[in-house]
Formats: structure tokens, sequence, C-alpha cells
């Protein structure tokens, strides 16, 4: 199993757009940028056929510390998720 980086991401464009390696790099940087700075002001991205990232609040609560047992306050913070749309989920489970 591998990781997809930001390079492979870049060799990718370059193969299959006929980009430049710079201009590649930009375009993968700017639309990574594009997605941070819309999750970063709390809007939603849905990328079609692919999924939906969006941000959500969650509340200060009461966490018990699973080793000790001691209760400690869990403070109030923004999560990421990712909500992947049908077409990406059948397309991993038909990868078996």
């Amino acid at each position: 199993m591998r990781t997809l980086t930001r390079a492979d991401l870049t060799e990718s464009v370059y193969r299959n757009i006929g980009l430049s390696r710079n201009e590649s790099a930009d375009l993968v940087e700017t639309v990574i940028e594009e997605i941070c700075s819309c999750l970063e002001s709390g809007e939603e991205v849905k990328i079609s056929s692919f999924g939906t990232f969006s941000v959500h609040a969650k509340n200060q609560r009461v966490g018990r510390n699973p080793k000790t047992g001691i209760e400690a306050v869990i403070t109030s913070r923004r999560v990421l998720s990712f909500r992947p749309s049908h077409i990406l989920k059948d397309r991993v489970d038909s990868e078996k």
C-alpha cells in the first residue's frame, strides 16, 4: 500500500494534462489551498463523484481517561469530516 502525495498529483497533472511541471505544481497547490480556505471559513467542499468535506462544531464535554478513569474536560473544537460519494464507495468496494 502506498500514499498519494502532492508530488504524485503534480506528476499526474503533468503527464495527463500536458502542463509544465512547474505549472502542474502550481495548479495542484492552488486547488489544495482553495479547498483549505473554504474549509477554514466553514464552507462545505463538494467534489462531484468523489465526496464532501465539511467542518462541524463540537461542544465542550466531559470525557474520561481510559487508563486512569479520571474525568477531564474536552474543550469545544471544530472537526473536519469527509463523506464519500456513492460513486466513490462503489469504486472502492468493487476493487476487492
